[in-house]
């Protein structure tokens, strides 16, 4: 896969761009405040469907604009195709090759991109939200139906809460429940599957970064394991048939709870990963270089994970984590860019932070207001 060139209207503080990026490492390279995280962005929403920032789509409409568009012409299997990606009043449509899409095989088919911004390297500390949207943004580029399952039961979560904020019967609720254990079971599974899949990449890339540091572990933890699903590491298949009856066991056991309270308190919107280092839990004990050199290894194993399963290198969107990881490591990820044979699109506040990951084909792109400028290609 790669993104032959892309289109960029009204999107943030962005009126217009058209950039043809390189086939191996965009930079771009500007001041804070100027526009480089929005171009990631613009491209992250058009290939995911997605916003990066924000969960509200009115809010990448440039100030005083109607709607904003992305459009990216890319090159698939030996074809060229073109999606585009439309906002309006929030809403968002998309087309491939100037129709619309009518189903996200059709839109993603081949298409696959994995972003690492700042705000992933603070996730092993924080809440389980953010993991949780951190492991769901991977779980989608390996599985884009996940996209899908994950809207149904966010569907069904919305009307059985609705249902017990209500006081609705118990068997209403009871009937409701079908819909959110499908969906979510399907959301478990796909977790589950892509943790097991990345499992070992994990532990090896974090053994390349931090040598010394007793190796590292990466968990799913469905709350549904108090009904017999045990927390989810390498190996050892679990059915999906045996996902649905503990999810539902653990509902009817909750019922009572959830009916007390107005919402419901278990499911995939409440699980977590459980991520360790040297036998310990990151969270409690991770240094912050650990933490960092966890979350480099995360995505590494990502993107490695992709070419081993999709035949293709994913297209890199990295948003000024050099400044915020220390040199060695740093040193690592560019070292590991120049020789992974895949696209990557850059941004920097300090060209010389990233120079090191410019193969013979780079080209530097310079933004200021919103506006880019080639300045350098070599």
């Amino acid at each position: 896969m790669r993104l032959l060139s892309v289109t960029i209207e009204n999107f943030r503080n962005i009126r217009t761009a058209q950039v043809e990026p390189s086939r191996q490492c965009t930079l771009v390279v500007g001041p804070n405040g100027q526009g480089k995280t929005n171009f990631l962005e613009a491209i992250y929403a058009l290939t995911t469907l997605r916003p990066l920032r924000t969960s509200r789509f009115v809010e990448l409409i440039r100030f005083g604009s109607e709607k904003a568009r992305v459009e990216g012409r890319f090159e698939l299997g030996g074809a060229q195709r073109i999606i585009a990606l439309e906002i309006s009043r929030g809403v968002r449509s998309a087309s491939v090759d100037g129709k619309k899409a009518q189903s996200l095989s059709d839109y993603f088919g081949g298409v696959s991109v994995v972003a690492f911004t700042p705000d992933d390297l603070s996730i092993i500390k924080g809440g389980p939200e953010g993991r949780r949207r951190f492991l769901d943004r991977a779980v989608f580029n390996r599985f884009p139906g996940h996209l899908e399952s994950s809207r149904e039961y966010l569907r069904a979560l919305r009307q059985r809460n609705q249902l017990l904020r209500s006081g609705g019967e118990r068997t209403v609720i009871e009937a409701f429940d079908r819909a959110l254990i499908a969906s979510g079971s399907a959301v478990i599974a796909r977790r589950i599957a892509f943790v097991q899949e990345l499992s070992e990449g994990f532990q090896n890339s974090f053994e390349a970064i931090a040598p010394g540091d007793g190796g590292s572990g990466l968990r799913y933890v469905p709350l549904c394991g108090r009904c017999g699903l045990s927390d989810v590491g390498p190996g050892g298949a679990v059915s999906f048939d045996s996902i649905q009856d503990a999810f539902s066991c653990l509902l009817r056991e909750r019922l009572a709870v959830d009916m007390e309270r107005g919402f419901t308190s278990v499911g995939p919107h409440a699980d977590d990963i459980s991520v360790s280092v040297g036998g310990r839990s990151a969270r409690a004990f991770a240094s912050q270089g650990q933490q960092r050199a966890l979350i480099l290894a995360f995505k590494i194993a990502e993107l490695e994970n992709l070419k081993s399963h999709l035949g293709v290198s994913p297209l890199l969107l990295l948003d000024d984590v050099s400044s915020e990881l220390d040199p060695e490591r740093n040193h690592f990820l560019m070292d590991y860019l120049r020789g992974a044979a895949l696209q990557c699109i850059l941004t920097t506040t300090d060209g010389n932070l990233v120079a090191q990951a410019a193969g013979s084909e780079a080209c530097f792109l310079e933004v200021s207001d919103g506006e880019f400028s080639l300045q350098k290609s070599t």
